[in-house]
């Protein structure tokens, strides 16, 4: 008889935190919902990723895939307002609530998805470490950077890496630190340091803030792996899925040729199955993330597919010019893959 009464507390304690779980989980999207729109943290200013343009709008993938979100859980891409942190705050914004979701070009690695309380909600953009250099000092490979000095970004993985690289090589070099991006390509510019290192896609977006963007070069050495994506907060189960599932919306209608200027007739006459369940015409995956059946449908028709960001963005239809490489589908040779909607 005990152990019947062991099991059956066990059970309701099991039933109890399922329950408290659930109403946290919904008293997270309740918030966002009667707050009229989420908050999203952001840099302070990284362009091809988030940067205020002249009119102090956002832009960016990483401002695309909040505004995505917005467009799922609003129906209105606009429904979201931007916190620019630096890469020491982010992660104590999102903790402390000050935001909702943090979308800030940020690496997810086992000590920050293990131990600071967050979820990485998947990768909106496979990147390395990468070191950006003057032409004139002629040197081609990072094998050559013995004794350089070297501007980092304080409160990144891009110093440890950048220690493990040069302690593997068995080489030498003085870090120059800087608490933000703007910083610390500023101090390469006026020649505090030899080198810049950061992420390829930052240097790509950094080299065009520099005085004359044509006397430097990335050199083609890429020294970590560097999966970035939008972060929550553990402990919100049904909010962390709305983000995920926004964001696999987006790489799943590049998949299936859904975009937003075809989006409508896809849905008024969709060509297969996969087309149906995305758009909501058939099934109801958005009841089971607590939203509407046509989230997909306003993620894609308001603010693009996965392509359509990352090309006006980042890739060819940008400034930046950054080719798709890993960030292509696996459909097309690279590795941006998402779980199915069935």
């Amino acid at each position: 008889m005990r152990h019947k009464n062991k099991s059956l507390l066990l059970l309701s304690a099991a039933v109890l935190a399922a329950s408290v779980a659930s109403q946290a989980q919904a008293a997270m999207l309740d918030d966002v919902k009667s707050n009229g729109e989420f908050r999203c943290g952001v840099s302070t200013g990284l362009p091809g990723f988030s940067a205020p343009d002249e009119n102090g709008n956002w832009q960016g993938l990483d401002v695309e895939v909040c505004r995505g979100v917005a467009a799922a859980v609003f129906g209105d891409p606009q429904a979201v307002s931007f916190t620019p942190l630096t890469a020491k705050e982010r992660f104590t914004a999102l903790q402390s609530g000050e935001i909702d979701v943090l979308s800030r070009n940020t690496t997810w690695t086992a000590t920050r998805d293990n131990s600071l309380g967050l979820n990485f909600a998947g990768t909106s953009f496979y990147d390395g470490q990468g070191f950006l250099i003057r032409k004139e000092l002629g040197i081609n490979s990072a094998t050559e950077l013995d004794g350089a000095s070297i501007c980092v970004q304080s409160g990144t993985t891009t110093e440890l890496n950048m220690a493990d690289y040069f302690k593997a090589n068995d080489m030498q070099f003085q870090q120059v630190a800087f608490d933000t991006t703007d910083q610390t390509a500023q101090g390469f510019d006026s020649g505090r340091c030899d080198v810049l290192t950061s992420d390829s896609s930052q240097l790509a977006a950094l080299r065009l803030q520099l005085q004359d963007p044509s006397s430097v070069k990335i050199l083609p050495e890429r020294i970590s792996k560097e999966p970035l994506g939008p972060v929550v907060r553990q402990g919100d189960d049904q909010w962390f899925d709305i983000v995920k599932w926004s964001l696999f919306a987006m790489l799943n209608a590049e998949e299936l040729g859904v975009t937003s200027e075809n989006v409508d007739d896809m849905k008024a006459n969709p060509p297969n199955p996969d087309v149906a369940r995305l758009l909501g015409t058939d099934g109801r995956y958005g009841e089971q993330l607590g939203l509407s059946n046509d989230w997909a449908y306003n993620i894609i028709k308001l603010v693009g597919n996965y392509g359509e960001i990352y090309a006006k963005t980042v890739g060819a239809d940008s400034p930046l010019e950054i080719e798709r490489g890993i960030n292509a589908l696996w459909t097309d040779g690279g590795i941006q893959y998402a779980p199915p909607i069935r």
